[in-house]
């Protein structure tokens, strides 16, 4: 496992970003696939890094970035790594577009230089997948909510224990073009959510899932986990390792 220094986004909007360090775990077998993996918030990368490098999953290459810190509303303005300012963790909650634009521009950005016959996903937890979950809508509509055109393609994207945002406006983007909609119905989403999730209800999740599916995001599993609340466990990310063994069409081997 190595890793970069931080890292900074001038020029996006009114903000500079300064991001922390960014981990990288490398494939073990033949690279088949990377993916960014993004933390929850008030942690970092590394944490992630070190679980993701315990999985058997040879043909992956994980980025593990770190979130910039910043003042976060649900904290009263108390700084901490976030991907976004949040006041409430739902999907009924204020937008910080230019925050998830941002993010979703330093997780393309990290991406964009990976070979062209690797396939490119994200994945996150908590606050995580909901950057995720926003990358994902950015790739469908071709371009993050700011207009600026979304320079990747994206193969796969993974929720944990998180929630979709800007979730009040998906549909009608979706339905906007004809390109959109086909993008949203080709991309494969795993949601996965604990039934006693304390901090992002289940509710959350099934909310979440109802939005993508009547979004034409149409490629979509959700799985549940009963008795399981804001963590994750062996079996979630067993049940991750062949989701995208399978949608990803990998090895398994080294």
């Amino acid at each position: 496992m190595s890793y970069y220094g931080s890292s900074s986004s001038g020029g996006w909007g009114s903000r500079r970003v300064e991001y922390g360090r960014t981990y990288i775990v490398r494939p073990k077998g033949r690279h088949q696939a990377t993916i960014v993996w993004l933390h929850g918030l008030g942690d970092n990368g590394a944490s992630w890094s070190q679980l993701l490098d315990s999985l058997s999953l040879p043909n992956i290459k994980w980025i593990c970035p770190t979130a910039a810190t910043r003042p976060v509303t649900a904290f009263g303005g108390f700084p901490c790594t976030a991907w976004f300012d949040v006041e409430d963790i739902s999907v009924d909650g204020r937008d910080d577009i230019e925050g998830l634009d941002a993010s979703a521009a330093h997780i393309a950005n990290l991406l964009s230089s990976e070979p062209p016959d690797v396939k490119l996903g994200i994945g996150g937890f908590s606050m995580g997948a909901a950057a995720a979950l926003h990358s994902a809508a950015c790739y469908a509509h071709g371009k993050f909510a700011n207009g600026m055109p979304y320079p990747i393609t994206l193969s796969a994207v993974i929720s944990l224990s998180g929630w979709l945002p800007c979730s009040r406006t998906l549909r009608s983007k979706t339905e906007s073009s004809h390109m959109a909609a086909r993008r949203a119905s080709s991309l494969p989403i795993l949601l996965s959510h604990g039934r006693v999730d304390e901090v992002v209800s289940y509710r959350n999740a099934e909310r979440s899932v109802d939005t993508l599916c009547n979004s034409g995001f149409l490629y979509l599993n959700f799985k549940s986990y009963n008795g399981l609340g804001h963590y994750t466990i062996p079996e979630e990310m067993d049940d991750v390792g062949k989701w995208l063994s399978s949608r990803l069409g990998l090895d398994r081997s080294r």
